[in-house]
C-alpha cells in the first residue's frame, strides 16, 4: 500500500553489496526517515544497468532472491520497474523468435518492419516523423537462424528490442508479467519508457492518443484487483504530466529539480511558486534519479535564457562537474539531462541542500530521495573516469561501511532530522499555501491538515530557512531543532 511517506530510490548493489544489506541498512540506519523503496531494476539484464531484462521471473543472483524482496516489502512500501517498451535482445523470447522465425510463439512480439510497415519500409517522411533516439530509423537487423534478415524495430541500445502490444502476444505477456510482480510485494509498478510503446503509421509514435491511454487503463484494471498502482515515467513537456494527472494517474514533478537549482542559483522564488501553486497534487518529487538532472521538463516554466543560465550555473558552481561529463567523450548525448550529483550541483554545500531537500519536502506530493542524495553524495569522478559513462557521476557503490561513516557527516543528520519528521507530522496529509515575501528572495510554504500545522520560511539567497511547526500537544508553534 502507497503511503504518504519519502521513498527511497536505488539499485540492489548500491547501498551495500545486495538487497540483504540494503536491508540490513535501512533498518538499522534509516527508519523513520524512509518510508517506501524503488527497487530499480533488480532482473537478470543484458544491458542498461538492469534497464534492459531478460526476465521478470527472477530475481538476478548476485542481488540476492524474491525471499530478499519480501523481506524488504515487510518494513517499506515497494515500486518495482516494468520495461513495457522493450525486452532484452538477450531473453529467452528474443533467442527463440531468432530461432525458429514464424514458427516461434514469440514471433507476434516484437515489431518487424515488414509487418508494421507498408511495403516493408517507412519513407523518409515516416522517419522524420518519428520520435526517436537515434539518428536513423529505430531499428536493428536480425538474422534468424535459417540465414535470412529482417528489421525489427529497436527505440534506445541495441540489447532493448521494442515489444509490439497490439497483439494477443504482447496483451497476454504484460498481463502476465505485471501479475507476477504484483504477487511479490510491490505496491507500485513504474511503466519505463511508456510513451515509446504506443505506435502507429502517420504519427511521431510517442505518446499516441488515443493508444497511450487505453495502454494506461489497461495496465491499472490488470493490477488493481492485487491492490497496486502505476506510474507512468517520462521526461517531457511539464503538460504531459498535467494531463496524465487529470486521467487520475500518478505523476512524476522532474520539473522540480531545475527550478530549485534556478532558485537556489538566482535567489528568486517567483519561478518556482508559480510551479508550486500549478502542478499536480497526485505525484511523486524529485532532485535526483539514477538519470540526469531533466531539462526539457522545465521548457516554459523558466524561459530558454534561464534554462541556459541554470546549466551554465551547474557547471561554474557545481562541484567538479564539467561541460565535458554530458558529451559523447563520456558516451553521452542526451541533451535533456545534465549528470550531476545534487549535492554537487550545490556546490557540495550543506546549507543550499539541506534547504534544497526542506522545499522538496514540502512541495505537494510524495518525495523520492535517490540513494546518493540521501548520503548527500559527491560527484564520483573516479567511476565516470573508469567507466566513461556520464550518468556514472552519479552512480557511486557504497559500501555498508561508507554509509555508516556517512551518517556522521553534520548534513546527513541536518537532513534525517528533516525527514523523519516529514514522514511523521500529519499535516502533509492535508492542504498546500505558497507565497513569496516582501523580497524576491523569500519563499514561504504552508502545510496544514487539521490543527496540525508546519511552516517552511526560507531566503533563498542566503540559503537558510526554518521550519515551525504546532506542537500537537500544547498547540504552540515551535521551530524544528537540528536543521
Amino acid at each position: 500500500m502507497i503511503r504518504n511517506e519519502i521513498m527511497l530510490i536505488t539499485y540492489a548493489d548500491s547501498m551495500g553489496r545486495n538487497l540483504k544489506e540494503t536491508g540490513e541498512l535501512l533498518r538499522a540506519h534509516f527508519r523513520g526517515a524512509v518510508g517506501g523503496v524503488h527497487l530499480l531494476p533488480f532482473y537478470p539484464s543484458s544491458a542498461d544497468r538492469g534497464f534492459a531484462p531478460m526476465t521478470y521471473r527472477e530475481v538476478d543472483a548476485p542481488f540476492g532472491t524474491w525471499a530478499d524482496v519480501e523481506e524488504l516489502s515487510r518494513d517499506f512500501y515497494l515500486m518495482f520497474d516494468f520495461m513495457i517498451n522493450h525486452i532484452s535482445r538477450s531473453s529467452a523470447y528474443f533467442q527463440d523468435f531468432v530461432r525458429h522465425k514464424d514458427s516461434s510463439p514469440y514471433k507476434d512480439l516484437f515489431i518487424r518492419y515488414k509487418d508494421f510497415w507498408p511495403g516493408g519500409e517507412p519513407t523518409q517522411a515516416d522517419v522524420d516523423l518519428i520520435y526517436k533516439r537515434k539518428p536513423r530509423a529505430p531499428y536493428i537487423e536480425v538474422t534468424f537462424a535459417d540465414g535470412t534478415t529482417e528489421k525489427v524495430w529497436c527505440t534506445f541500445d541495441e540489447e532493448q528490442i521494442d515489444l509490439r502490444l497490439d497483439t494477443e502476444t504482447g496483451q497476454r505477456f504484460v498481463r502476465e508479467n505485471l501479475e507476477f510482480l504484483a504477487g511479490k510485494g510491490a505496491s507500485l509498478i513504474r511503466l519505463d519508457a511508456f510513451a515509446y510503446a504506443t505506435k502507429r503509421i502517420g504519427t511521431n509514435c510517442f505518446f499516441v492518443e488515443p493508444d497511450i491511454w487505453e495502454m494506461l487503463d489497461g495496465a491499472k484494471d490488470i493490477l488493481k484487483p492485487y491492490g497496486v498502482d502505476v506510474l507512468p515515467e517520462i521526461h517531457e513537456h511539464y503538460t504531459i504530466q498535467t494531463r496524465l494527472a487529470e486521467k487520475d494517474h500518478w505523476v512524476y514533478d522532474f520539473a522540480l529539480p531545475m527550478l530549485v537549482l534556478h532558485a537556489l542559483y538566482s535567489g528568486r522564488s517567483d519561478r518556482l511558486i508559480r510551479w508550486l501553486e500549478i502542478c499536480p497534487r497526485k505525484q511523486f518529487t524529485t532532485l535526483d534519479t539514477h538519470d540526469g538532472i531533466g531539462v526539457v521538463d522545465v521548457r516554459d516554466l523558466l524561459t530558454d535564457e534561464e534554462i541556459e543560465e541554470t546549466k551554465n550555473q551547474l557547471f561554474t558552481k557545481g562541484a567538479n562537474v564539467k561541460k565535458v561529463y554530458n558529451t559523447v567523450a563520456y558516451n553521452n548525448l542526451d541533451i535533456y539531462q545534465l549528470n550531476c550529483t545534487y549535492y554537487s550541483a550545490l556546490g557540495d554545500d550543506d546549507d543550499a541542500y539541506v534547504l534544497a531537500r526542506a522545499i522538496q519536502f514540502f512541495a505537494p506530493g510524495i518525495p523520492q530521495v535517490y540513494y546518493v542524495g540521501l548520503l548527500a553524495g559527491r560527484n564520483d569522478i573516479e567511476l565516470l573516469e573508469e567507466t566513461k559513462v556520464g550518468r556514472n557521476i552519479n552512480r557511486h557503490y557504497y559500501s555498508k561501511e561508507e554509509v555508516a561513516d556517512n551518517l556522521e557527516r553534520p548534513v546527513l543528520k541536518r537532513l534525517l532530522t528533516l525527514m523523519r519528521f516529514r514522514n511523521a507530522y500529519p499535516a502533509f496529509g492535508g492542504e498546500i499555501e505558497i507565497a513569496g515575501g516582501e523580497t524576491p528572495e523569500t519563499l514561504e510554504i504552508v502545510r496544514r491538515q487539521g490543527d496540525a500545522a508546519a511552516v517552511l520560511r526560507a531566503d533563498l539567497a542566503a540559503h537558510t530557512f526554518t521550519v515551525t511547526y504546532r506542537d500537537e500537544a500544547t498547540g504552540e508553534m515551535k521551530e524544528l531543532a537540528g536543521v
